[in-house]
């Protein structure tokens, strides 16, 4: 039996997985996604185009890869309809090569209403979602009230929703949210997007992952969002609604802990956070505003910006300890090759005593960063080809991050292109 391999985000989300996903799958005959929704927004480039997925796995760009939207995964049957059209209009055909777990829950446009309505209630506690409905269908999932993929096929499925969509209303009205207006379009668009999904393989996706291993086949799984947006394990209350890390993938697919291989933990060579939530390593000055700038920080779907940050190695130590990391890939490097100094957080100080585990709280107390300082490589890495150009600075950078991680970095990514992506 084959086993899975697991790539994951480390920080906050938007390390840059879809580019990686898409330099690996050409190894592999399968690529999955097992949680999340549209809100993932994996941005690829090559051939000087640049690519956006919300909810299709990066897999699709490789002509024989077999895609799979796992049971985890909460899908907005407008949003995925848009995307798969700006795919076919590239010249992407996905018809036979993706596949939808039919337990997969399904966002309805009362959902989205929904996360607006629990945003402005939240008022100055906002948690900074992107408002795609995700939060209310994962919500809907656990108290058992979501409907999912499969249900579409029901002869009874607009009775089923009209249910759904009665309680929502309700609580809508008790959250005094003016509603009426958006929803009659939302549905109208809503409706017509699921007859098209259903013209997709829904299958039961369990059976599916499970026989492509004993089949002997290459299974790599796509993790979305972060390790610290984790709904058990990271920064909460500001995380994401489903679990981010390699524990996930079992719950998400329906494989058992024994199939999982290599778990290849991916990380910025500094930190980006979106939305609100504690930032320890933040940068307030004209340093954090031109690694934003220089790394086009904006996000991919919502076209936020995103809050810019040193390297943190106490959050990074914790990702790679709950997700039993066994490679390392590093992005951006080359956004740092302008600096003359390049820092690196190394411990907290809380009340007084230095700590290099990640607290329960980070808003409990002031967390200061304690920071190890390198001298910058000024160097452009996007014309680097082999890691025997890399400059000295940048080795002994590499070098320092291996050895207080504990794990290799195999890969380190000097630009957005396929090529500018180095193997060690």
């Amino acid at each position: 039996m084959s086993r899975i391999d697991v790539l994951l985000g480390l920080q906050w989300g938007d390390e840059g997985k879809g580019k990686i996903v898409d330099c690996l799958t050409s190894n592999y005959d399968v690529v999955c996604r097992f949680q999340g929704g549209p809100n993932a927004g994996h941005t690829i480039e090559f051939d000087g185009k640049k690519y956006v997925l919300r909810s299709v796995p990066s897999g699709i760009f490789q002509p024989y890869t077999l895609n799979l939207i796992g049971n985890g995964m909460v899908i907005d049957p407008v949003l995925f309809k848009q995307e798969l059209e700006e795919l076919n209009q590239s010249g992407y055909n996905l018809d036979g090569r993706l596949f939808i777990s039919k337990k997969a829950h399904l966002i309805l446009p009362t959902h989205r209403l929904l996360d607006a309505a629990y945003e402005a209630a939240k008022g100055d506690r906002k948690i900074g979602t992107t408002g795609k409905g995700i939060g209310p269908a994962y919500t809907d999932k656990i108290s058992r009230n979501g409907l999912r993929v499969g249900n579409i096929l029901d002869s009874k499925f607009e009775k089923k929703y009209a249910e759904r969509v009665k309680k929502h209303e309700c609580i809508l009205k008790s959250l005094n949210f003016e509603y009426s207006d958006q929803l009659t379009a939302l549905e109208s668009a809503w409706f017509e997007a699921v007859e098209f999904l259903k013209h997709f393989q829904l299958i039961d996706g369990e059976y599916f992952v499970n026989e492509q291993l004993k089949a002997g086949k290459r299974v790599l799984v796509e993790g979305a969002q972060g390790t610290l947006l984790d709904v058990s394990y990271g920064s909460y209350p500001y995380v994401t609604s489903s679990n981010t890390i390699t524990g996930g993938v079992c719950t998400g697919l329906g494989v058992p802990p024994s199939v999982i291989g290599e778990v290849y933990g991916i990380f910025k060579a500094y930190c980006t956070r979106v939305g609100a939530g504690p930032f320890p390593t933040e940068l307030f000055n004209e340093i954090g505003d031109e690694i934003c700038q220089r790394g086009q920080e904006f996000g991919s779907v919502t076209g936020r910006k995103r809050r810019c940050g040193w390297l943190d190695l106490v959050a990074l130590r914790y990702s790679i300890m709950i997700n039993g990391v066994t490679q390392l890939i590093m992005m951006k490097s080359d956004v740092l090759d302008t600096f003359d100094e390049v820092k690196v957080c190394v411990a907290y100080r809380i009340r007084g005593k230095e700590t290099e585990n990640f607290p329960f709280d980070l808003e409990a107390q002031p967390v200061v960063p304690v920071y190890e300082t390198f001298s910058g490589w000024k160097t452009d890495l996007t014309k680097v080809t082999s890691e025997s150009e890399f400059p000295v600075e940048f080795r002994k950078y590499i070098l320092f991050l291996e050895k207080e991680l504990g794990v290799p970095i195999k890969i380190v990514s000097v630009g957005p292109d396929r090529k500018q992506t180095i193997f060690r």
